[in-house]
């Protein structure tokens, strides 16, 4: 061992000054080291935009590093010497700066953390590996919650996080307005088009971020995207614009309208926040606390304030618990056996079923789309189709500035595709067009009609929804919450569902 300063590795998604890794270190006797490095960038074909976003904000957060003290040896992308990973990275590092010790954060994925674990017998090194506390629930205690349940479901596991934190809880501890969950107030059909609908801040691009842009335009080119959109925010301080205009224009009606979407509207009551969550540029419990006290402000209502917070503080920290307490096997599980290939129109948006357009089209040009979005348009058809999950997690992790596989993974295989066989999901989310028809105004500027079920001019998630419950029935009609749909296709003529099960399979021969 030297006495040789300490080094801080610190990775693209935990852009947070007071990350652990950094609290409780000496400044003067540290080296932090951000790297750029391709294998995070092509491991999967990441969208332009995500790349463009991480690696601006990567940099911006390095000089916000700087300003605060620290020593920072940044490693871009285009240096000549740049190795091309993490362990190579640490490892040009340790060469150049011959350090005592590496203390670093834990890695929100299962592939960087073993990459994370070798470094102490790779390097003959010292490693401290800190957990990551900016979350509420430590992996510990989310194994303790599971231990001591038959089913994991979110619900219960919320409860607690509400109980942990005490937001929107009255003085005797009770949840406020005498329920836990006002999901049921928040599935409101789009309005009619709203001229003073909010926009999310653009943020235009500075010179960083100039020639992050063009960087990434020659040497992703055949990655999926445009960047001719490119709006994020990549700065604490931009991030934090961003959640305040949130506050301030769109979550009154956030809870409302949380469910809908409409033609050319792709950002709606939305909050655009997750990617600054996920990347590490936002407090996510301060944004919660922000947003109970909007609440006993009386600004806005509490299924609003409830609907929000239950995404974060309940639904994010669930699956990211779910996902560490199953391990790196989860992503291969395959319960319903689909097969399918994942259809082209998925990387191009170029179909005639409006839904899908509209969600992938503006998947391509944002990199974004909510998640009701993702659940029941993109989610549900690749379910309906029998699409390999593995393909959907993919393509899922690719297109999506918030998506790191923590969140994704589990969001995509267990609540989307079903895929853990339940797992996650008490049911699987699939629908016909129905629910797209009644919380959309897509249908209407359709070439299918919602209403028919068979024939040329069919909505395919009609016959797709019946085919689906109709080839899974062996594995799917003992769960109580299937009951009826079941009843309803026993109910039919023999005739009318070999018709729609023949309608089907034309549909998926198609896509082949």
């Amino acid at each position: 061992m030297t006495d040789g300063p300490f080094l801080i590795p610190v990775l693209g998604d935990q852009l947070d000054p007071d990350l652990a890794a950094l609290r409780h270190i000496d400044k003067a006797h540290s080296i932090v080291l951000m790297m750029e490095v391709a294998d995070e960038t092509t491991y999967v074909r990441h969208h332009k935009a995500k790349i463009a976003f991480i690696l601006s904000a990567m940099r911006h957060h390095a000089d916000r590093l700087r300003a605060l003290g620290w020593t920072v040896d940044y490693v871009a992308l285009d240096d000549p010497a740049n190795s091309g990973s993490f362990s190579g990275e640490v490892a040009r590092a340790i060469d150049r700066h011959k350090p005592a010790a590496i203390h670093v954060t834990e890695a929100g994925e299962w592939r960087v953390r073993a990459m994370l674990e070798s470094w102490e017998l790779r390097f003959d090194l010292p490693v401290t590996i800190h957990e990551d506390d900016r979350f509420l629930c430590t992996h510990a205690e989310f194994d303790s919650w599971a231990a001591a349940r038959k089913q994991l479901r979110m619900e219960f596991f919320y409860r607690d996080m509400r109980r942990k934190t005490g937001l929107l809880l009255t003085e005797d501890g009770q949840p406020e307005g005498g329920q836990w969950n006002y999901d049921a107030d928040n599935r409101k059909p789009p309005p009619a088009r709203d001229l003073l609908m909010p926009r999310p801040i653009r943020f235009q691009p500075d010179a960083v971020t100039q020639d992050v842009l063009a960087m990434v335009a020659t040497r992703f080119a055949d990655h999926i995207g445009s960047l001719d959109h490119f709006q994020f925010a990549v700065t604490h301080e931009e991030a934090m614009r961003q959640q305040r205009h949130f506050l301030d224009e769109a979550l009154s009606r956030f809870g409302d309208y949380q469910d809908a979407m409409l033609t050319g509207e792709p950002f709606l009551w939305h909050s655009i926040l997750s990617p600054y969550i996920n990347a590490g540029l936002l407090d996510p419990l301060a944004l919660c606390r922000a947003v109970e006290q909007r609440y006993r402000a009386g600004k806005v209502p509490l299924n609003a304030a409830e609907g929000f917070i239950r995404q974060i503080i309940g639904w994010r920290e669930y699956v990211r618990g779910i996902y560490w307490h199953e391990g790196p096997d989860y992503a291969q599980r395959n319960a319903l056996r689909a097969t399918r290939a994942l259809p082209g129109f998925y990387w191009t948006g170029d179909t005639d079923m409006h839904c899908l357009s509209q969600a992938i089209g503006q998947t391509i040009d944002h990199a974004y789309a909510h998640h009701i979005q993702r659940l029941m348009i993109t989610g549900n058809f690749a379910l309906l189709a029998g699409v390999d999950p593995h393909q959907v997690h993919i393509w899922y992790l690719e297109v999506y500035a918030d998506a790191y596989e923590w969140v994704e993974l589990p969001n995509t295989l267990g609540m989307s595709q079903f895929a853990d066989g339940g797992l996650l999901g008490s049911k699987p989310y699939a629908s016909s067009g129905a629910y797209i028809n009644r919380m959309s105004n897509y249908c209407g500027s359709c070439r299918y009609d919602v209403k028919q079920r068979v024939g040329r001019d069919a909505c395919p998630f009609n016959a797709l929804y019946w085919d689906f419950l109709a080839r899974n029935q062996r594995k799917l009609a003992s769960n109580p919450r299937m009951a009826l749909p079941y009843r309803n296709w026993d109910k039919m003529l023999e005739d009318d569902r070999t018709a729609i099960r023949e309608q089907a399979a034309r549909f998926l021969d198609s896509l082949d």
